[in-house]
């Protein structure tokens, strides 16, 4: 762990991640005896407060992060016209096919950092991983929205594709 005014870098085996924390008025101490890092905030509120605790879950998900990867499981969910996904541009974009029976090709770019596969266990699953659990939740995230059903009653018609689970691999 670095620290380098409210700039803190997090290196472990699975990467290196860093974070910037300078628009927070707070003062962080690193002691690299004990390995403890300390946060200080002055004329603490509750809305300072709960920004501090903020900042010390972002810092514990870095260290997870390079410690372990994050993982989602989507599902493909479909009544009557099975979805199609494929992985193109060296895994980088992903294109949603026959969602609904559209002739629409709806595509998401996932960034470097997260890899996006298919599940050989499963049929209708694909895996988002990466060290970064924001990006691997917004990748996820914007899957989903890829495949929001519009003006049609969202009670009757279900179909897209869904976060199933949150793992932590190691």
């Amino acid at each position: 762990v670095k620290l380098l005014s409210r700039k803190i870098e997090v290196r472990g085996p699975k990467g290196v991640l860093t974070r910037n924390f300078k628009h927070i008025l707070i003062d962080m101490k690193l002691k690299k005896k004990k390995k403890v890092l300390y946060f200080k905030i002055w004329h603490g509120d509750k809305k300072k407060i709960s920004s501090l605790n903020t900042i010390v879950t972002l810092i514990s998900n870095l260290i997870t992060g390079v410690l372990v990867k994050f993982e989602y499981r989507m599902r493909f969910v479909y009544a009557h016209f099975p979805i199609n996904v494929t992985l193109s541009n060296d895994k980088k974009v992903l294109e949603i096919r026959n969602f609904l029976g559209e002739k629409k090709v709806r595509k998401v770019i996932i960034p470097n950092e997260i890899q996006c596969i298919k599940s050989e266990k499963m049929k209708d699953e694909i895996l988002v991983r990466g060290t970064d659990v924001n990006m691997v939740s917004l990748s996820a995230a914007s899957i989903h929205q890829a495949c929001l059903v519009k003006r049609k009653d969202i009670r009757k018609f279900l179909d897209g594709i869904y976060i199933h689970k949150i793992n932590i691999v190691s």
